[in-house]
């Protein structure tokens, strides 16, 4: 009895100091551990999301841990120009969508603008039109496509297939208003904004902008209180009986981090799917493809011989025999049809190419940067009033773009924060950066081009240099102001030298229309971003925040 008795003491005097402990770091939490002052008391002060662990999948998305891999090694080099030589990069983790955005996803999305900003008035009529696919994309001078060009876009039979005709420029479009419509639903589940407010009170004069809500949220729907003051959270008080923390901040956790295109390395990364070759610190071997092997065909018993992406076969051959296509699909197919990488990703290989956020360069530098590297960087601020609060865009300043194609598109939106470049309030004795316009950054300045020892003198800053280096042609598109007519001259020069300047993006992964050594993740393609095909889809991205590993209180080795 002795024994049993001391037995029940121990395990009480355990459950106690379990529970003391708990109720320790549990406490522990609320204490700034440099000063001793509570954090998040009910009377006020500084308050902190202290019970975050992790962050969530954002909608439609898979997570990539992030790693260091060898970018642009290819064994086919088609186009014998080697743009893509072999560095050694290492990339931070992310989400990445599981499938290419689709055109049911994008119909939403134009479905949002139309109702918000009617195309029949004519001060939002061009915000609609410039986000509408180039549905003109399937036409062929030789060919009979007229029924992708009517239906490919809306038909139900095609809901669930990658959305083509989609400029870069659109599909950044996508990804900003994506990431608003994703944050005004998070706010809406925790209760700081009224729900279904999307429905009953959203216009073209009272909208939700992420970025708007982060830096000035009285002014986010317009100021409609009743909207921002109408969730079901529980209102706090501090020690006067004054409402506190009435609006959602980042230190909250509950602000998602923005979609946006996955950087080239990113893209390269999460398509090869490197993990299942993975042994402690070093890869087994290496990969041509987003699966095992050197092949196109799989080698399983279940469906030996069948083709594991969708692209052209040969001279004419788009799909294969009928009654036993080789790949499925003539043009594209829908998403998920062939099995997904090991990081959940489907089509990283054909279907469609994708968009990625990179200006086209024909090397990598990786001797100045091999760290989330990127090509692209165009830093801007928010846009400051006189009386010191930041400059929200209204219904009569909606400033739009003419494109080298005659396209119009929005710039700013109602609703959003306006923009303006940095300036040397942000760039004065920094090493990092000196200037907000950074996609010539040593390749394109004066300095990287063939007209160096002419340009010591010369300001950096200086774009004129780009076209020594990528002697592109330049296109003439002028709108008259009075008339409305739009006047379109062709570069007509007999000196240009090459297609690349500042405008064109990196596409990659090839499609339906490439044969097999395009759909090498490496391999990589670039087109102007205000224009369109038939064969370039995309997908959105978005950064992980805290841990690299979605595992992180698990104890490493």
């Amino acid at each position: 009895m002795k024994h049993v008795s001391n037995l029940k003491f121990l395990i009480a005097a355990t459950l106690c100091a379990t529970i003391v402990s708990c109720n320790r770091s549990s406490n522990s939490g609320n204490v700034d551990s440099a000063t001793g002052w509570k954090i998040n008391d009910k009377k006020g002060g500084f308050q902190y999301n202290t019970q975050f662990k992790e962050q969530e999948t954002p909608p439609g998305t898979a997570f990539v841990e992030g790693g260091t891999f060898t970018m642009g090694k290819v064994q086919d080099d088609p186009m014998h120009d080697w743009n893509n030589t072999p560095t050694q990069q290492h990339i931070q983790s992310f989400y990445m969508d599981e499938t290419e955005v689709t055109n049911v996803n994008y119909l939403f999305y134009l479905d949002y603008l139309k109702n918000v900003y009617p195309p029949d008035d004519p001060n939002y009529a061009l915000i609609y039109k410039g986000a509408l696919p180039d549905t003109l994309v399937w036409r062929n001078r030789l060919g009979y496509n007229e029924m992708m060009t009517e239906n490919y876009l809306r038909h139900p039979g095609y809901a669930n297939y990658p959305v083509v005709g989609v400029s870069w420029i659109q599909a950044v479009e996508y990804a900003n208003w994506r990431t608003d419509r994703v944050a005004e639903l998070s706010l809406q589940e925790a209760g700081y904004i009224k729900r279904d407010a999307q429905y009953t009170d959203v216009s073209a004069e009272s909208t939700f902008s992420t970025d708007t809500y982060i830096n000035a949220p009285s002014q986010t729907y317009g100021g409609n209180s009743e909207v921002l003051e109408g969730g079901q959270r529980r209102q706090q008080m501090d020690a006067d009986g004054n409402p506190i923390n009435i609006y959602a901040d980042r230190e909250s956790g509950l602000i998602p981090v923005k979609y946006r295109l996955p950087t080239e390395a990113e893209w390269e990364y999460a398509a090869l799917g490197m993990s299942e070759l993975r042994q402690y610190n070093v890869y087994r071997g290496r990969k041509k493809y987003p699966w095992d092997g050197q092949y196109t065909r799989s080698g399983k018993r279940v469906n030996r011989g069948d083709q594991l992406a969708n692209f052209k076969q040969g001279k004419g051959d788009y799909g294969g025999i009928a009654g036993w296509s080789d790949d499925g699909a003539d043009i594209t197919a829908e998403v998920k049809t062939y099995e997904p990488n090991d990081y959940g990703l489907f089509d990283m290989a054909g279907n469609v190419a994708e968009w990625v956020a990179d200006v086209y360069r024909p090397i990598v530098d990786d001797e100045f940067n091999d760290f989330n590297y990127y090509r692209g960087n165009v830093y801007s601020k928010n846009a400051i009033n006189e009386d010191g609060t930041v400059k929200i865009v209204t219904v009569d300043e909606i400033v739009y773009d003419t494109l080298s194609n005659g396209k119009i598109i929005a710039r700013d939106l109602p609703g959003e924060i306006a923009r303006v470049p940095i300036d040397e309030n942000e760039t004065y004795l920094r090493t990092n950066f000196s200037q907000s316009d950074n996609i010539n950054f040593r390749d394109g300045d004066k300095r990287s081009s063939r007209h160096y020892r002419e340009s010591f003198d010369e300001s950096e800053g200086d774009k004129s240099a780009t076209s020594k280096m990528y002697n592109s042609p330049k296109h003439k598109v002028q709108m008259d102001s009075a008339s409305g007519t739009m006047t379109r001259e062709y570069d007509q020069s007999n000196s240009r030298t090459s297609l690349i300047n500042d405008e064109v993006r990196v596409y990659k992964g090839g499609s339906w229309r490439d044969r097999a050594y395009w759909i090498d993740p490496a391999q990589r393609r670039y087109f102007p971003q205000d224009m369109a095909t038939d064969y370039i889809g995309f997908r959105c991205a978005v950064s992980r925040v805290g841990s690299k590993s979605a595992e992180a209180g698990k104890r490493r080795n």
